[in-house]
């Protein structure tokens, strides 16, 4: 397990294998998200909007709003 110490100005030195597991570099901001339970999760936050622009594609044919509506409504059924 990676360790490091906090300084008296309240930093720390982000250990090499955990710089490398998330992909940073110098410049790179992170984020630190709660988990509960007094618990945080370290992510890289060094990625823009236009960054995720391809990750999902296209549907092959349209779907029209009455069929967006009827699937939310399904949706919506299942969780009473």
């Amino acid at each position: 397990m990676a360790t490091a110490t906090l300084t008296s100005k309240g930093q720390i030195t982000i250990p090499a294998q955990v710089r490398a597991s998330l992909g940073l570099d110098t410049g790179d901001r992170i984020e630190f998200v709660a988990l509960g339970d007094g618990k945080f999760a370290i992510m890289a936050a060094t990625h823009s909007a236009r960054d995720l622009k391809g990750l999902i594609r296209k549907p092959s044919k349209s779907v029209s709003i009455e069929d967006m509506n009827l699937a939310i409504a399904a949706q919506g059924s299942k969780a009473i």
